[in-house]
């Protein structure tokens, strides 16, 4: 699957062994399935951060292409919610390519996610096609799983975003522009990074996403609370 879904090369995938020690030491491994044949899993291992808080790092979610956009990717986070919750863990995280705008319109609008913290080249140049050679700049999404945004965006509640004070717009055709015009992707790359080192520096969060034809936005504002 790490290999239809991605594209990666053989050095490049994550090895059974890794995912049956996940289950061992606290993570998650979960799988979802049309009758016999699994057709999405998603990988979370534990992580510690300072002051002994643990949380889950959310490592890797794929669904087959013929399995895409029928809501799978949500039910199986909706379920790795759920199974935090009942551990008593309050956070989940995860990095996502943010020039993936569908992924950050998932992350931010259908599971409350923000994210206040962005790497340059986090995984370094990789074999997969969805890449296209680009570094692999991430923008770290934190899900706070009790909170009252997640509650009210997971169940389909109004939920008042914090004003919006700065956008970082992304064009729609981004995918087409990366496997045509690699130079010009890199152009558009460097600059979304720019913005989201700069607005996080100035102690923004992105609070949302919008899209219209044209492009799909960041929406960045205040955010201090859970």
């Amino acid at each position: 699957m790490q290999k239809e879904i991605w594209g990666f090369e053989d050095i490049e995938l994550l090895p059974q062994r890794l995912f049956v020690v996940a289950t061992k030491v606290g993570g998650q491994v979960i799988g979802a399935f049309d009758d016999d044949r699994m057709i999405a899993f998603l990988l979370a291992i534990p992580g510690l951060k300072r002051g002994d808080s643990t949380y889950l790092h959310s490592h890797m979610m794929g669904v087959l292409e013929p399995y895409r956009n029928l809501g799978v990717g949500r039910m199986l986070k909706l379920k790795q919610r759920e199974e935090a919750q009942a551990r008593g863990i309050g956070l989940v995280e995860w990095t996502f390519d943010p020039l993936e705008i569908k992924n950050a319109y998932f992350n931010m609008e259908r599971l409350g996610a923000v994210v206040r913290r962005f790497v340059l080249n986090q995984y370094g140049t990789t074999t997969s096609h969805l890449h296209g050679g680009l570094p692999t700049d991430r923008c770290v999404a934190e899900w706070y799983i009790d909170s009252d945004r997640v509650n009210r965006i997971v169940t389909g509640q109004p939920y008042e975003k914090p004003p919006v004070l700065e956008r970082i717009p992304v064009p729609s055709d981004i995918a087409q522009i990366r496997a045509t015009d690699p130079r010009r992707a890199r152009e558009i790359q460097a600059g979304v990074s720019e913005h989201f080192l700069e607005y996080f520096n100035r102690g923004l969060a992105v609070i949302g996403f919008e899209r219209t034809p044209e492009f799909g936005t960041y929406l960045l504002g205040p955010w201090d609370s859970k």
